[in-house]
């Protein structure tokens, strides 16, 4: 058999292949430089941290391994902030994806000035977090001046602490976050509810399928991938809430509304553990990785796919 002679023209090919590599990665080093430094480099150098105990201000860290991590299961502070997390995640997705997809139904229908309702709906997701947040500190104000308990007292009845009272502290941030991030998902939605096809629903109305019927056969499970997505989305965010604590309770009162994010920041920054808090970070990722894959694993197998 004979053997192929590696000609100029071969050569010149392989030139230009290399060439045009070449300036493929070039055109890919800034972005690739930009993730390396604030994306990829952080997350290593917290784990190298989470090993030390360092103030952040001492030349000379302590290496402690794995004895931060081994703190975290006895800090009740710590318990305490994830079990908050817990009721504030609970309290918050299944109802902000719940009345997100009412909504997104409802802005779904030929109705007038629909692209103004849903820019009304989306602006409090582009309002920054810590605006939201001193509004409805002003709207949860304990005493008369404010919104709410004035609304009450207009009504005739008991005004309430709210953010000063541990039992409805966690309700007042939740319902909050809800009115804060219903915009996101309702666009999500949307976009769900407009790429199933018509056909469908042509189809059922045919055989004398209404209402709720519809709903059950056609949208929910056509519309399982959006909500799948959802929910990812919305377990990851608000696990990392932060914002509202911060400036509305900053963890109080006793401890209603400590949450792990907020500890986090205040045993690094506050109380200079920074080796500690950086081993929570890395704590509350493997909790949140390892919910999205038992979420990916009995949660993801169920959905539809066109």
């Amino acid at each position: 058999m004979p053997v192929r002679r590696f000609t100029a023209k071969d050569a010149a090919r392989r030139r230009r292949y290399l060439k045009e590599t070449f300036t493929a990665y070039l055109y890919l080093l800034p972005a690739t430089a930009v993730l390396v430094t604030f994306h990829f480099a952080p997350v290593f150098y917290a784990f190298y941290v989470s090993l030390l105990d360092w103030n952040y201000i001492s030349p000379n860290p302590t290496f402690v391994g794995f004895a931060n991590y081994a703190a975290l299961l006895k800090d009740s502070d710590f318990i305490t902030s994830l079990i908050n997390t817990v009721y504030y995640v609970i309290g918050t997705v299944p109802t902000s994806m719940a009345v997100a997809l009412f909504v997104a139904i409802l802005l779904n229908q030929k109705i007038r000035g629909l692209a103004w309702y849903r820019t009304v709906y989306f602006l409090p997701v582009i309002t920054a977090a810590n605006a939201v947040a001193i509004i409805w500190f002003w709207i949860y104000h304990p005493d008369y001046s404010g919104l709410l308990n004035g609304l009450l007292d207009r009504l005739g009845l008991p005004i309430q602490s709210w953010l000063l009272d541990p039992k409805w502290a966690m309700p007042c941030i939740i319902l909050m976050s809800i009115w804060k991030g219903l915009g996101y998902n309702v666009v999500i939605f949307l976009a769900g509810l407009q790429n199933i096809s018509s056909e469908y629903y042509e189809a059922a109305q045919i055989d004398g399928a209404k209402g709720w019927s519809i709903f059950r056969y056609i949208t929910w499970p056509l519309l399982s991938p959006t909500t799948f997505f959802v929910l990812i989305i919305s377990v990851i965010g608000s696990f990392q809430v932060f914002s509202q604590v911060y400036v509305m309770t900053r963890g109080g009162p006793l401890k209603s509304t400590l949450v792990v994010v907020y500890y986090l920041y205040k045993i690094g920054f506050e109380d200079f553990k920074m080796g500690y808090a950086s081993a929570m970070a890395y704590a509350l990722f493997m909790i949140i990785f390892t919910l999205t894959l038992l979420q990916r694993k009995y949660i993801g197998s169920r959905v539809y796919y066109q």
